[in-house]
């Protein structure tokens, strides 16, 4: 006896054997109940989602007579009398299916009409079944549209395609319409897993999740890799041999890689692209694998609870939340971005694992701390030298423990490059001094550029010990005022230290930032926030364990015991980040003093006309030494 593949052995016969398609199932099941029938059902989708195994079973409901010959429609076909077992096996005579794929002209058209007009021979219905449908002609669709539109009653017709779009919209709106879904690889994975149990076969999970995945929604294609799997492992479905066959990229490269880039470690990145090259790994499947590991990615860190009733077995699903807390939720979403339009590069590049490096080395630059640091080739964090404490400013912050005292700063003058008017005559403007109130309102014509004095880095990359703010905070820090309390001194020195660790990052940062300690009593800690969108659970246990983290360090300050940490929303006015405002107020302050005081400025003033370009001044970051401040200039 010959072999019967699995999708053919394993073909539903009836609606409750349906697997994934219930919105179709239940729509059909209720009108056969109610006998409320359609004259013409058009099923359309992929590939080996049920098309024609609905239509053979819905034939069936029809014409089926139960096992003593006297049932009616039914939703339920018996599955054993002649219309039943003559329809399995395709040889029902008033069940015709048709294939236009190959029988797409008028006159294949006309001969299927021309049995319309006789009545059943055995059955309760004729059922016309036309497959890809929309490879008819135009002049074919025409021929049928009339018996479409008014067939006798004893006739139905079944169309099934792959591409609706195809199909003439007068057909269309003649028919009732139903799309079969591509089933989800978790669906695929539970019906796998039932016939490879009926078969006495013995598989891997991870062998059977890889099955599903490559099965990309259609259950024919993934009985049918079923099926090569078991001859491929003579008998057996290994996770080895069945990612061997597919020719898949072990997820294990997937996540070294995504862990290197979560680094910002270019060397491994630089390596594990080279193993891939050697091992003949696809580099279009490995950023498809990447793709869909960033994704669940990018889901864990949105909804952090979202994965905790996923298969525990499944060791795909523990790496990938641990991956999901390394990685900052910007830095996911932007590599999820990469990787998806760098497949489109591949096929461009004279090398695909060159592509590959490139697409995955992309990220390194948009790399924050460390990694925007290993990558621009600036000193660590931890190796940055200590320089001297600043003077006390006039701004009622706290000193060095707090996250408003930011590492010393001295101030060198940018240079400056006037713009001069033609010369007037001696008797205007000669050498008269400039009133306070002209130096207060210098606007418009002295543009300054970067200093060449004091090399400084990019102003865009934003320092780890005065981490940037919202502009939504910046405004309401204006409008209230900053006032310092004892518990504040503590909560932002304890902030610096989580930022200068770099044990807290985004939502989390923000919300240490944006919070005011209220109370620190039996282990509870109460935070206050201003909006509701930063109390968010996720952000509120990631900031509990990084100060828990801190606290464990053998070089940590003594602190109060922490177990719990809650959050309000209120009216704030001590947090680190408005210290930070006020920090950067008063540096901003003493720029733009040392400007409009220094003698050059006020001559160019005085002499050439020259004016200041509001909001021009921005304060350089800490020096080692202190510099002088004058301020050479050059004129245009």
């Amino acid at each position: 006896m010959s072999y019967l593949v699995l999708a053919r052995k394993y073909r539903p016969k009836n609606f409750s054997e349906m697997v994934g398609q219930s919105h179709v199932v239940q729509a059909l099941s209720n009108a056969l109940g109610t006998q409320r029938l359609h004259h013409a059902y058009l099923f359309t989708g992929t590939r080996g989602v049920g098309k024609t195994t609905v239509s053979r079973i819905l034939a069936k409901s029809l014409n089926c007579t139960g096992p003593d010959g006297t049932g009616d429609i039914t939703a339920t076909p018996c599955g054993v009398c002649e219309a039943c077992t003559d329809i399995d096996s395709g040889r029902f005579v008033d069940y015709t299916e048709l294939d236009a794929a190959s029988n797409r002209g008028v006159d294949e058209i006309a001969q299927l009409l021309e049995q319309a007009v006789y009545k059943p021979v055995v059955g309760r219905f004729k059922v016309f079944m036309i497959d890809e449908v929309h490879m008819l002609t135009n002049t074919a669709f025409n021929a049928m549209l009339k018996t479409l539109e008014e067939p006798p009653a004893y006739l139905k017709f079944v169309l099934a395609t792959t591409d609706p779009q195809k199909v003439p919209a007068t057909v269309l709106s003649r028919c009732l319409q139903f799309n079969l879904r591509p089933m989800a690889p978790e669906t695929i994975l539970e019906h796998l897993v039932q016939v490879l149990a009926a078969e006495g076969v013995a598989a891997e999970p991870q062998a059977l999740r890889l099955l599903a995945r490559a099965a990309r929604g259609s259950m024919r294609d993934a009985l049918s890799l079923t099926d090569q799997a078991i001859a491929f492992g003579s008998g057996a479905l290994v996770e080895a041999g069945v990612r061997q066959m597919l020719g898949s990229v072990d997820r294990s490269y997937v996540y070294q890689l995504l862990d290197a880039l979560a680094r910002g470690d270019g060397k491994s990145i630089v390596e594990m692209s080279e193993v891939l090259r050697l091992n003949g790994l696809s580099a279009a499947s490995t950023l498809e694998e990447m793709t869909s590991v960033l994704q669940r990615m990018a889901v864990l860190q949105a909804v952090p609870g979202i994965g905790a009733s996923d298969d525990a077995s499944d060791p795909d699903v523990s790496e990938t939340a641990r991956l999901a807390q390394l990685l900052p939720a910007d830095e996911t979403q932007l590599l999820y971005s990469l990787c998806l339009h760098g497949r489109g590069e591949l096929g461009l590049a004279p090398d695909e694992y060159a592509a590959l490096t490139m697409v995955l080395l992309r990220l390194l630059p948009f790399k924050r701390a460390t990694g925007a640091a290993e990558s621009r080739g600036a000193v660590e964090p931890s190796k940055k030298p200590q320089t001297e404490p600043r003077p006390a400013a006039p701004v009622p912050v706290s000193p060095p423990q707090t996250v408003a005292s930011a590492p010393p700063y001295y101030y060198t003058p940018p240079v400056v490059r006037v713009v001069a008017e033609p010369a007037p005559a001696p008797t205007s403007r000669a050498l008269l001094p400039t009133p306070p109130a002209a130096s207060a309102s210098l606007s418009a014509e002295v543009e300054f550029v970067e200093s060449a004095i004091s090399p400084a880095p990019e102003p865009q990359a934003p320092s780890l010990q005065t981490p940037t703010i919202s502009n939504a905070s910046v405004s309401a820090e204006k409008t209230t005022p900053l006032q310092a309390t004892p518990l504040g001194d503590d909560w932002a020195a304890l902030v610096q230290g989580l930022v200068g660790a770099e044990l807290i990052a985004a939502l989390v940062r923000e919300l240490a930032l944006q919070s005011e300690l209220q109370s620190q009593a039996d282990g509870v800690w109460t935070l206050r926030v201003e909006r509701q969108s930063l109390n968010h659970a996720g952000a509120c246990d990631k900031l509990l364990q990084a100060i828990q983290s801190l606290h464990a360090l053998p070089d940590a300050a003594a602190a109060p015991a922490l177990t719990r940490l809650m959050v309000e929303v209120g009216a704030v006015t001590d947090t680190p980040a408005r210290r930070n405002t006020a920090a950067q107020t008063e540096r901003q302050r003493q720029a733009e003093e040392v400007i409009e005081n220094d003698p050059f400025v006020q001559d160019m003033v005085r002499q050439w006309g020259a004016r200041v370009v509001p909001g021009s001044i921005r304060p350089l970051v800490p020096t080692l030494a202190p510099t002088s401040t004058s301020v050479s200039a050059k004129p245009i």
